[in-house]
């Protein structure tokens, strides 16, 4: 039997929260679009974790209301 380990919004490795995303949002999310935003400016953590609620509030107020990018 495979050990799982809980998954932590909070704290999740960029490859995890794309996996994750592309489960979610039924569409294919790469580490790599991520890792683009985390240099555009997205927060991270201290240990290179992205928390997924301060992400998609980052991806909200970048892209402007309404995902329009104004």
């Amino acid at each position: 039997m495979s050990e799982r380990r809980p998954i932590n919004p909070l704290a999740l490795p960029l490859a995890d929260a794309a996996k994750l995303l592309s489960k979610a949002g039924g569409r294919v999310i790469r580490a790599e679009q991520i890792e683009a935003d985390v240099a555009a400016g997205a927060p991270t953590n201290g240990d290179g974790t992205i928390n997924l609620v301060t992400y998609a509030a980052w991806l909200s107020s970048s892209r402007g209301e309404y995902g329009r990018g104004d």
